[in-house]
């Protein structure tokens, strides 16, 4: 969420640096307004109007990227004059309205894959995403509903999803998350976030979704999941080693690696 334009800035300035020491491309994304908070008391954000000129600013004043996410379809064409790149929600990633919408500004989207949804089933999704006129569709993978309160992470969704013949990034802290898991708030454990991320890229993820923040703690969204500033640098250094090997030594094992290599032993 943007908690204030210094901080949107300060943290996007940081982050770009730390990722093209490492030659990693960045995107800088926010959110204008969480419309999908616990509890209606909780802060959403500054609105759309004060939140995609924060994102203006952002993108020029720090040179980089930007993505936000809509809730309804009449943000797209608004957000899309703010944002290089629109997000369409977990749960609301089979709402055609919404996928018609984004997909018409020309924008590529970042589609989150739905808790309850299957991998396989985005197929539908890049389906209406395509015809509907995207420019382009990334799929993001962010656990799965097991229980209350809890998510798990299939990492064969990566595999899968990348069939479909998009993209596919993995957001590795809302994969941390407790939906709903403070009664009034969801929780989460930031511990995992760097066990999960080693797993993603050795698969072969093309791209990380991290949030990040100076003070997680104190954070007005989503802080129990987040990685403290100070700690990116070690992720970021840890991501760029294993993808060196997953790109290079291993290469990433699409579904048919074994037929592959039973008609080369043939």
């Amino acid at each position: 969420m943007l908690e204030s334009l210094d901080m949107g800035l300060s943290v996007a300035e940081f982050m770009r640096d730390e990722c093209r020491r490492r030659g990693f491309g960045y995107v800088f994304k926010a959110s204008f307004d969480k419309a999908n908070r616990t509890s209606i008391h909780s802060e959403r954000g500054p609105g759309l109007e004060l939140g995609l000129e924060w994102l203006s600013r952002i993108k020029s004043e720090a040179g980089v990227r930007v993505l936000t996410d809509i809730h309804e379809p009449w943000q797209a064409a608004p957000a899309a004059e703010a944002a290089d790149m629109l997000q369409i929600p977990a749960f609301l990633c089979r709402q055609t309205d919404l996928l018609s919408a984004a997909s018409a500004t020309g924008r590529p989207l970042n589609v989150k894959k739905a808790q309850f949804m299957a991998p396989e089933d985005m197929a539908g999704v890049v389906g209406k995403c395509r015809e509907a006129g995207a420019s382009g569709v990334v799929l993001c993978e962010r656990g799965a509903s097991f229980g209350y309160h809890q998510l798990v992470v299939d990492f064969r969704s990566i595999v899968i999803m990348r069939s479909l013949g998009a993209p596919v990034m993995f957001d590795a802290t809302h994969s941390v998350q407790r939906p709903g898991g403070l009664g009034t708030s969801s929780g989460g454990d930031r511990r995992f976030v760097l066990p999960l991320v080693r797993a993603a890229v050795a698969v072969g993820v093309d791209s990380v979704f991290l949030e990040v923040h100076p003070d997680p703690d104190a954070a007005k969204s989503d802080g129990p999941n987040m990685v403290p500033l100070d700690s990116v640098g070690r992720l970021l250094d840890e991501i760029a080693a294993l993808d060196a090997a997953a790109r290079v030594g291993l290469g990433f094992a699409g579904l048919d690696w074994l037929d592959t290599n039973t008609r080369a032993k043939s």
